[in-house]
């Protein structure tokens, strides 16, 4: 499971239905609905907020916004009801070593969407990320 704090346009169209998949995923960890990765690191950050659950339905709104763009049909209702006001900071250590994961991914996957991402000077985050200084955060698994 991966959760980018990048903004889900820099994602190739596999990346992206990943993406949906396992934010859906998430969500539904999150509400209790299932009892697999419960304890998976990437929900670590989600799980400090007040409404976890609501936090990733706000985080699935960007992932459904940006398919949505491209022209895909991901299904808006699964995204339950979202805290419009969760926020999450995450450190430029954790910024940089995602990009580089990402374009280490893209490189062989999409090299058109690697080219595009490598002239990019700092790329964007997800709208409910807020960069902060620091290392890459200790529920990575580099």
């Amino acid at each position: 499971m991966r959760l980018w704090s990048l903004h889900p346009r820099y994602l190739d169209t596999k990346g992206l239905v990943a993406l949906w998949r396992e934010a859906l995923l998430a969500q539904a960890v999150l509400r209790g609905e299932t009892r697999g990765y419960r304890n998976h690191p990437q929900l670590d950050r989600f799980k400090d907020l007040e409404d976890p659950a609501a936090a990733l339905a706000r985080y699935l709104h960007d992932v459904h916004a940006e398919a949505t763009l491209r022209g895909y049909r991901f299904d808006g209702s699964k995204i339950h009801a979202a805290d419009e006001d969760a926020r999450i900071t995450v450190a430029t250590g954790q910024i940089a070593y995602e990009w580089a994961h990402l374009q280490n991914k893209l490189s062989t996957r999409s090299p058109a969407d690697f080219e595009r991402n490598a002239r990019l000077q700092q790329p964007e985050l997800h709208s409910m990320f807020m960069a902060q200084e620091g290392p890459v955060a200790t529920w990575e698994r580099p």
